[in-house]
This record gives structure tokens, C-alpha cells and sequence, in this order.
């Protein structure tokens, strides 16, 4: 696969949330967009572990830790059909791009999330790592 990712992008990804593998469920139910958030080339074996993060329309629940998007961040992004959206931080996606049974290796990425922006998500997440309320599913099993 010759696809770059970098984080801020947005691509279309199956995501399977943490709450639909506790109950058993092995495939996200549908393409969604998600934020690339972390991708990083494994110096032993060359490959693109990304680390992802699903994006929602629905008003994040109480327990949730989430990012509101703003409208420009939505247009960067290539979000323009959402009124409102936020980034769910307190959860995310491992998978290996090469060896990824859900990513396809001509599909466009939606747009970008700006530096600023990506920053505010990076910390988000990184702060919900380091409190264990970051929950991992691991998509490449």
C-alpha cells in the first residue's frame, strides 16, 4: 500500500466501538468518518499503525470524554453534511494500515482537520491514555 496517512485526516472506516465488541460484535456496522490520530511507521517492521477516532453526529453522553467540531473544522475536514459533530477522544481504533482488512487502499480521504485543531485532539486523547478512560479495540485480530 503506498497510501500516506497523517494525523488530522479524515477517512471513511468501518470503526467498531468499544461497546460493540463487549458485546461480541467483530465488524464496525457501517463507514464512518474517522480521524486519523496517530500514525506512526514501525521501525522492526515497517508498517503504519494508525490509531483512530471515530466522528459522530450524536451528542456525546455524559461519561464520554468528546471534542465538539467547529464549522470550519467541519469544511476542512470534509464534513460539510454535518451540522453538529464531535470527535470521541476516550476511545479509538488500532489497526495496521498494509495489513488492514477495512481500510481500502484507493480510497480518498475526506479532508484534514487544521494543525491547531489536531493539537487540541492529540492532547484530548493523550490526557484520556494516561487517565485509563482510553479504551483501545483492537481491529487487527
Amino acid at each position: 500500500m503506498s497510501r500516506e496517512f497523517l494525523p488530522g485526516q479524515v477517512i471513511i472506516y468501518p470503526y467498531l466501538s468499544a461497546w460493540q465488541q463487549q458485546r461480541g460484535e467483530t465488524e464496525g456496522r457501517k463507514g464512518r468518518p474517522t480521524c486519523v490520530v496517530v500514525a506512526v511507521r514501525g521501525a522492526n517492521d515497517g508498517l503504519t499503525h494508525l490509531a483512530l477516532l471515530a466522528i459522530t453526529t450524536q451528542p456525546p453522553q455524559a461519561d464520554r470524554v468528546t471534542l465538539e467540531v467547529s464549522d470550519i473544522e467541519c469544511r476542512r475536514a470534509g464534513l460539510t453534511d454535518f451540522k453538529r459533530c464531535w470527535i470521541v477522544v476516550d476511545e479509538y481504533n488500532y489497526d495496521v494500515a498494509e495489513r488492514s482488512w477495512y481500510i481500502e487502499p484507493e480510497a480518498k480521504t475526506l479532508g484534514r482537520f487544521s494543525k491547531a485543531f489536531m493539537m487540541k485532539i492529540a492532547a484530548a486523547f493523550a490526557e484520556a491514555s494516561r487517565n485509563k478512560s482510553g479504551r483501545r479495540v483492537n481491529r487487527t485480530e
